[in-house]
């Protein structure tokens, strides 16, 4: 049994620290940028600061950034910050423009506000975090577990906890009515298994459990509902580890269905401000691409309308976000303007490629006129490439999981492109490497993964020897 450090034993003193050291940092801020500016200080900034202190502390509650963070990523927790940030911003901005207290000079007042005041938010949290893992390596603000179930899934979170010891974990050992025994143990033969999950629940009332995780198959939902009223006898924390992960999970995550909740398996990572930064993003990158190689795009038009007869935009039908049909541009890089049920893929010496074609299609500038198709709305800078739709129907019977692709907007470039995976399909497996890394880019999507791929685009990414 691990004694109670003195983090847990005064949890709510430090949370309530916590949040007047928030209250300091945005009044702080204000006071700096109002500095900076040799803006003199006078009761409406009072006012401004106590509004912002009090919506800040509203909204961060609402959101959970008072609460632990021991075993979530940064990210997460930044992304809160952020957003109960903005809105307080945005309520503060509100107040100041109805009060007609917004000169040029306090706009510059605010917008540094804006900036310090998030910068120094993170940083503090980041700081924290480091603070605590260091302390919890050292052996400080311990948390015991014991993990019911010794099968794959608990096995599975047992190296998660113990490749992780920033967490503060201290696995006491399993327990699991098929495993138990003396001298039993699982994990490398680490970790022993210490009883029954009946013994489980005994042993929680009689020692000090911070937190029991069950691992239970799902076909052994009776046997769960025993383990956890024996455990409401106790104290300790009781966590269900779902067995849904022999699905390749996309961007899982707990959604509350009026007080019921559930598990999403299969979503796209742009909900909430994630799909405000996506679509800045293409707003401001595509607009700015369009301007910079609008010369680029009249000189390709000339081009494809003297090299031969035809349309100078071809237009084809591309399942877009959601699977839902739009029409994506190109230069007209064929002799034919095919759409129909079916379309074969372009192959090296294709004869229905045109000339200059050709050399569109190698450099990738047959795909300028989709800058369009962003700021329509209808693709990204960065996603999944699009395929025709007779292909799409061709390939989601062969590939499980093809169609996740479309869980959002496709994209002028994408991953799979700058890792090599551009050009033809001739065989399935080039397709599943292609959807492989599609799904990939979906799950781990950050806005700095989509600078790094517009990045790689630039330098090398837009051509390849596939491509013809």
């Amino acid at each position: 049994m691990l004694p109670r450090g003195l983090a847990q034993s005064h949890s709510s003193k430090l949370e309530i620290l916590h949040q007047c050291c928030d209250a300091a940092i945005i009044v702080a801020c204000f006071v700096l940028a109002a500095s900076l500016y040799d803006f003199p200080w006078n009761p409406h900034f009072s006012f401004f600061s106590v509004l912002a202190v009090i919506v800040f502390y509203i909204l961060a509650r609402q959101s959970g950034l008072y609460r632990s963070w021991r075993t979530s990523p940064f990210r997460q927790e930044s992304g809160l910050v952020l957003q109960a940030w903005l809105l307080t911003m945005l309520v503060v901005m509100v107040v100041a423009f109805l009060m007609k207290f917004s000169g040029p000079y306090f706009r510059r007042v605010f917008l540094c506000w804006i900036a310090t005041g998030f910068f120094t938010l993170a940083v503090s949290r980041y700081g924290l975090r480091l603070f605590l893992r260091s302390y919890r390596r050292r052996g400080g603000n311990v948390r015991s577990v014991v993990i019911g179930g010794a099968g794959s899934l608990g096995v599975g979170l047992a190296e998660v906890i113990r490749n992780n010891d920033w967490m503060g974990l201290k696995i006491l050992g399993f327990y699991d009515d098929f495993k138990a025994g003396k001298g039993k143990s699982v994990a490398g033969g680490e970790l022993p298994v210490k009883g029954t999950l009946d013994d489980l629940a005994q042993d929680a009332k009689r020692e000090h459990i911070d937190f029991v995780y069950l691992a239970l198959p799902m076909r052994a939902e009776k046997r769960m509902k025993e383990v956890m009223g024996m455990l409401a006898d106790t104290t300790a924390s009781v966590y269900i580890v779902p067995d849904i992960f022999t699905f390749k999970l996309l961007n899982a995550r707990l959604v509350d269905m009026g007080g019921i909740p559930t598990i999403s398996v299969y979503e796209g990572p742009f909900y909430g401000i994630n799909d405000w930064i996506k679509r800045l993003e293409d707003l401001v990158v595509g607009a700015v691409i369009t301007l910079m190689i609008l010369p680029v795009l009249i000189a390709v038009a000339v081009g494809v309308k003297l090299s031969s007869p035809g349309p100078v935009i071809f237009k084809q039908r591309r399942y877009g976000f959601n699977g839902e049909e739009i029409f994506v541009w190109k230069f007209r890089t064929m002799s034919v303007c095919e759409d129909g049920p079916d379309i074969p893929q372009a192959q090296r010496n294709d004869p229905r490629v045109t000339k200059f074609g050709e050399f569109l299609r190698k450099t990738s500038l047959d795909e300028l006129p989709q800058f369009i198709n962003v700021l329509q709305g209808r693709m990204s800078i960065v996603g999944p490439r699009p395929h025709a739709v007779a292909h799409n129907e061709y390939y989601r019977k062969l590939i499980p999981g093809y169609m996740l692709r479309h869980k959002v907007k496709p994209g002028i470039t994408g991953w799979a492109q700058v890792n090599g995976w551009r050009g033809e399909t001739d065989t399935v497996e080039k397709m599943e490497k292609r959807v492989e890394y599609d799904l990939a880019y979906i799950r781990d999507w950050s806005f700095w993964m989509d600078m790094k791929v517009i990045f790689m685009t630039a330098f090398g990414g837009f051509g390849g020897k596939n491509a013809y």
